[in-house]
């Protein structure tokens, strides 16, 4: 899979009452360029990480830490980055002789921001060839995907990111598709024979409700020890006696290890409204989905300990029926149902952990 692209959206243009403002804060985007004056009036979500356009030397003591300068004047931008700021150059590239000056100039800074004149991809091919070997940051300035989509291709790496500049509502949504898109990774699930099922008697177990809606085929990867864990399934099937929780795992005892991004672990215990874990579908896809609430509560508790080519792993889960795991066919089982020789599907990885970070060392896990 290629690297993740970077997505900014052009908003100097919008006023700070402008409604896309609005819709931009409930999708995916986090990168905004704004003009300073909107920067200082505009209320915005923790995630957003602005770009500042500066015209003068005295824009830049209004500035706050963590955003970044743009400009299209070296002399500011060097102030800037004396300052502690990351720095944009923005550059036009309408001929050859432009299009020297812009990686020429933009190796000295963080980013190079270009816009073109022309339709054709040379000069973006060149620029991306000159800053192979640099730490420069190349994007480009597009007005929908399918600008974009041709943009990632150029020289088969395409550039760092695009900046999109248009007011298009579908433009907007065609592009947070595509980071929804891009959040999809996927996780090697096997299959493993149940060896051991045991009522453990009552301790604290965590449901897991998230922002988002999860699918009858996701769930979340737990398991009491660091080499991997069942895929237990979301609240999407059917309940007697109860409405469905389509955004809820019902996920485990408090010291299971969750699976998260880039192959991290958490304890359940310490999650927290706000805090980021993977849902993972039977055929291994997964994306990151946000925690909105963890909900504990005292539980009789069911051990189920299967065997892999890495060991025993074990999850322990509510003791009840309407507990779902996933079965080797991708079926969801119900927990109290399931007998030794049964086959589950499970995740298994190197052990070791430190603060949910992959370590080398001796240890023991059982």
């Amino acid at each position: 899979m290629q690297d993740k692209k970077l997505i900014w959206y052009d908003a100097r243009s919008l006023d700070p009452d402008n409604k896309i403002f609005s819709l931009l804060f409930t999708l995916n985007f986090e990168y905004l360029i704004v003009s300073l004056n909107t920067f200082l009036e505009l209320k915005s979500p923790k995630k957003i990480k602005y770009i500042i356009e500066i015209k003068k030397e005295e824009d830049i003591n209004k500035l706050t830490e963590g955003v970044f300068v743009l400009s299209d004047d070296q002399k500011l931008l060097n102030k800037a980055s004396k300052k502690g700021f990351k720095t944009v150059f923005n550059h036009e590239v309408k001929d050859q002789e432009t299009m020297n000056q812009g990686w020429k100039i933009g190796i000295k800074f963080d980013f190079l921001l270009v816009s073109f004149k022309s339709e054709t991809n040379i000069p973006l091919e060149l620029l991306i060839a000159k800053l192979q070997t640099e730490n420069t940051v190349i994007l480009k300035q597009v007005k929908d995907f399918e600008d974009a989509e041709v943009s990632f291709g150029v020289m088969e790496q395409g550039c760092h990111g695009v900046v999109l500049n248009s007011e298009k509502s579908e433009d907007i949504l065609d592009f947070d598709n595509y980071m929804k898109q891009n959040k999809i990774g996927t996780v090697k699930l096997v299959n493993a024979k149940v060896t051991g099922v045991e009522h453990i008697g009552m301790g604290h177990r965590a449901c897991i409700d998230t922002t988002t809606m999860l699918g009858k085929d996701e769930g979340m990867i737990i398991g009491s020890i660091s080499g991997g864990g069942l895929l237990v399934s979301s609240e999407t099937h059917y309940l007697p006696y109860m409405e469905l929780r389509p955004f809820r795992v019902n996920a485990g005892a408090i010291h299971s290890y969750i699976w998260s991004t880039d192959g991290m672990t958490r304890y359940i215990s310490e999650l927290k409204s706000g805090d980021k874990v993977l849902a993972v579908d039977t055929s291994g896809k997964s994306r990151e989905v946000t925690i909105g609430r963890v909900k504990t509560e005292l539980r009789p508790l069911l051990k189920i300990e299967v065997e892999t080519e890495n060991g025993l792993l074990n999850v322990i889960v509510q003791d009840d029926w309407h507990i779902r795991i996933f079965g080797g066919d991708g079926e969801p089982r119900n927990a109290s149902t399931v007998k030794i020789g049964d086959d589950m599907l499970v995740y298994t990885c190197e052990g070791g952990r430190h603060v949910g970070i992959k370590i080398d060392e001796n240890f023991c896990e059982k």
